[in-house]
């Protein structure tokens, strides 16, 4: 990610429909945002994370996908996706994950990438699935939206 992606990462972070579907309680400040992406070393084996902006042959951003909890040892790592709502549903979701996955498997030799996703994000659960991951696990009573508990699906890729 670079400074000038300030504006799009301030948006995906502190969209509250999508707090449901991971562990954000609160908003970021730009002035947060900007200090992590000023001391991010871009070295995954450091920052034990990638982020990266999804960006369109035209130049256009469009949404971030990452690598986190990257774990050197066991060789795997979560991966997480948001596209832009007006740019969903036109493969470039499929296409990233499957970027994602080569660098993965290339650069850092994980052996496997895995990526939790609520039962109710269906849209979610078809692109993952679509991107050859499969459910091996439900996480019960694994997210709380601050009235109720709902489950959510471990998804894995063994590469």
């Amino acid at each position: 990610m670079e400074p000038e992606d300030l504006d799009l990462l301030y948006e995906v972070e502190n969209d509250v429909e999508a707090w449901d579907f991971g562990s954000n309680t609160a908003p970021f400040s730009r002035d947060t945002l900007r200090h992590f992406l000023l001391t991010a070393t871009g070295d995954v084996f450091i920052d034990r994370q990638v982020r990266l902006v999804i960006e369109l042959h035209d130049g256009q951003t469009v949404g971030v996908v990452d690598i986190t909890s990257f774990d050197p040892k066991n060789l795997r790592a979560e991966l997480g996706i948001i596209v832009a709502p007006a740019f969903r549903r036109r493969g470039i979701g499929v296409q990233a994950l499957q970027q994602m996955e080569q660098y993965a498997r290339r650069t850092l030799h994980l052996h496997q990438l895995y990526a939790i996703v609520p039962d109710k994000n269906e849209a979610s659960l078809r692109l993952f699935a679509r991107a050859g991951f499969a459910v091996s696990a439900i996480l019960h009573d694994w997210l709380f939206d601050g009235q109720s508990f709902s489950n959510a699906n471990l998804m894995q890729k063994i590469l």
